[in-house]
């Protein structure tokens, strides 16, 4: 399984990325909150991509964040965002399945 993420992702990248998750990491799905409610990975909160630059408050002071939604596509988005705003340690977790797989060691 971490090849494929090894493969998507990058070797640093992943092990950041579990290193983070491992750490505690705010998760935060950037989906809509109706793509949320149909399954997110546990603990994780809804952002939305449209709401991140109202709600930069939520992300100061936090050690490690880990952004996902359906494709990576937001969750990029929502990195440089978050980067651009003096948010520095942001990953992307692409899929909210591949963060889901993670949390959970699958």
């Amino acid at each position: 399984m971490f090849n494929f993420f090894k493969k998507l992702f990058g070797q640093a990248d992943i092990e950041q990325i579990i290193e983070a998750i491992n750490a505690g990491a705010m998760l935060v799905d950037v989906r809509t909150p109706r793509e949320f409610g149909l399954g997110s990975v546990k603990g994780a909160v809804n952002v939305p991509l449209d709401n991140i630059t109202k709600q930069l408050g939520l992300f100061e002071g936090k050690n490690n964040i880990v952004v996902f939604c359906r494709s990576g596509n937001r969750s990029a988005q929502a990195k440089n965002v978050l980067q651009q705003n003096g948010i520095e340690k942001v990953f992307n977790g692409g899929t909210w399945n591949d963060v889901d797989k993670l949390v959970n060691n699958k």
